[in-house]
């Protein structure tokens, strides 16, 4: 990190618990696709400690944690970052430092057809349309 650059992002640890946590609660259900409804802390932690993606990390800007991004086992990238911090300037450098962390040939971004901000993004970032995917649940 430099005074120039001040965002970073750091692997999530065990330390970063609640504040995962606590951002979580600040998505809006919405435009939301990873899960249905709000998990308890208890079930968040289950979720975390499985190590459930290729590399997590905790955004920092300068020594404040402002939120996370991952990058899945299927080159998925997902960026979430606290309400008063969700600017296009911190995406576009968490996207490519995330990037650069982290190269393969292609990345794929799931987004809810709803968050038009965030379609928005990826697209000025060179991210295409390549599928809408249904599913059917009983």
């Amino acid at each position: 990190m430099t005074e120039k650059n001040p965002v970073q992002l750091i692997k999530v640890s065990n330390s970063d618990l609640r504040f995962l946590y606590n951002l979580l609660k600040e998505r809006d259900p919405r435009v939301n696709i990873s899960h249905r409804k709000m998990p308890t802390f208890k079930e968040h932690i289950k979720f975390v400690k499985s190590k459930p993606y290729a590399n997590w990390y905790i955004i920092k800007h300068g020594q404040k944690k402002i939120g996370s991004c991952y990058i899945s086992f299927l080159d998925e990238i997902a960026i979430h970052l606290k309400k008063e911090m969700n600017t296009a300037n911190i995406k576009n450098e968490v996207l490519r430092i995330v990037i650069e962390k982290n190269p393969q040939e292609r990345y794929l971004a799931n987004i809810n057809p709803a968050n038009k901000k965030l379609i928005q993004f990826f697209k000025n970032h060179g991210f295409k349309l390549i599928q809408h995917t249904y599913e059917l649940r009983n």
